[in-house]
């Protein structure tokens, strides 16, 4: 079993900065996937980006996002920079037991409770 705690969301304003942090717990994850996804209200869970042996954005955040991780921490983040209205939503940490980081979320077996970012215009 692996536990994920998101942290670092927040409000900010349309421009600015924020930095989502994911720790892992139960077992390492050094050899998995580890995305983020996130769900605006009324919409669909949406992918965001993940790292495996593979590093993937989705197109709406390419080149405004960074995912990094640290595994001797077990830990994952998010560096969101350039931040736009639509960047609104909770955002999940998620865990794929495979080294091949791919943008559906039916492939990822562990979620975390979610952490919310609210960009104001």
């Amino acid at each position: 079993q692996v536990q994920l705690v998101e942290s670092g969301g927040g409000l900010v304003q349309a421009g600015g900065s924020l930095r989502l942090s994911c720790a892992a717990s139960g077992r390492t994850v050094s050899g998995y996937a580890m995305g983020w996804f996130r769900q605006a209200p009324g919409k669909e869970r949406e992918f965001v980006a993940a790292s495996a042996t593979n590093t993937i954005y989705a197109d709406s955040v390419k080149g405004r996002f960074t995912i990094s991780r640290d595994n001797n921490k077990n830990m994952v983040y998010l560096q969101m920079n350039s931040l736009k209205p639509e960047d609104t939503g909770v955002y999940y940490c998620a865990v794929r037991t495979a080294a091949w980081a791919l943008p559906s979320s039916a492939l990822y077996g562990y979620w975390g409770q979610g952490t919310q970012v609210t960009v104001s215009s």
